[in-house]
């Protein structure tokens, strides 16, 4: 399996804020890798700065073997799409008109693109049923969706997903991360999840690493994260909680 991203020593600031301390990670072709902590920990930020969003100070991010660009189209150019946090859809335009702005960047031809747009309302079955609806007067789930679907529509080989379960009923959170898995598995697709619910980002990942304030403390197999006592004790509380009173 080869890497195809990597980052060493990275360092970022808002303002006089240390906010990503010697930062250092990889991701290989066709994990599901997640990262989790606290509020405020860094997590977005990490994948601002890997989406060309935010400046790094130091360090390096290469995508196979190459220097990452610093601007979000060069980066989306090269392969890595981000689904940001808060969906950040275009409310006064269409589903149709949303997915294809995700398109926008692809020189391949039309043909293929519209493979992947059918792809997209096969993985979405419900885009498909609005795909002439004002994204504005989608639900959140929806427009969850939407994102997803957007990021997608620009082939990408990595899809970096900020905090894809925020404001999503239960039931929904567990149809994305079921299509999140099916992406993985039926696609090969490797994907980046930053997610504050602990518990659903290890259950669909391979690896998984822990940011705490700034800096990367700990890297394992999701398995052995999720099993841990003192992982659980911090981090897996109140979702493992819920678990139990759902059963």
């Amino acid at each position: 399996m080869s890497t195809l991203l990597e980052i060493k020593g990275l360092d970022v600031y808002y303002g006089g804020i240390h906010a990503l301390q010697n930062v250092s990670m990889h991701i290989d072709d066709g994990e599901i890798i997640s990262i989790i902590g606290a509020n405020g920990a860094g997590k977005s930020t990490l994948l601002r700065t890997i989406a060309g969003d935010k400046e790094f100070k130091s360090g390096q991010i290469s995508f196979r073997d190459e220097p990452l660009p610093n601007t979000s189209h060069a980066v989306v150019s090269k392969g890595i799409s981000l689904v940001p946090e808060g969906r950040r859809i275009f409310p006064n335009l269409t589903v149709r008109e949303n997915l294809n702005v995700g398109a926008h960047i692809r020189k391949d031809g039309k043909e293929t693109i519209q493979e992947d747009f059918e792809d997209v309302l096969r993985l979405f079955p419900r885009l498909s049923e609005r795909i002439n609806q004002m994204s504005g007067t989608l639900s959140g789930g929806e427009q969850q969706m939407l994102a997803v679907g957007r990021a997608l529509m620009a082939r990408p080989t990595l899809l970096c997903m900020d905090e894809p379960s925020l404001g999503l009923a239960p039931i929904i959170i567990d149809e994305l991360f079921d299509k999140i898995v099916q992406l993985n598995e039926k696609r090969g697709q490797t994907i980046l999840i930053v997610e504050q619910n602990a518990f659903l980002a290890l259950e669909v990942a391979k690896r998984a690493y822990i940011l705490k304030t700034g800096q990367l403390i700990r890297e394992d197999t999701a398995e052995n994260l999720l099993h841990d006592p003192t992982v659980q004790q911090e981090y897996l509380g109140a979702e493992l909680e819920k678990e139990r009173r759902a059963i």
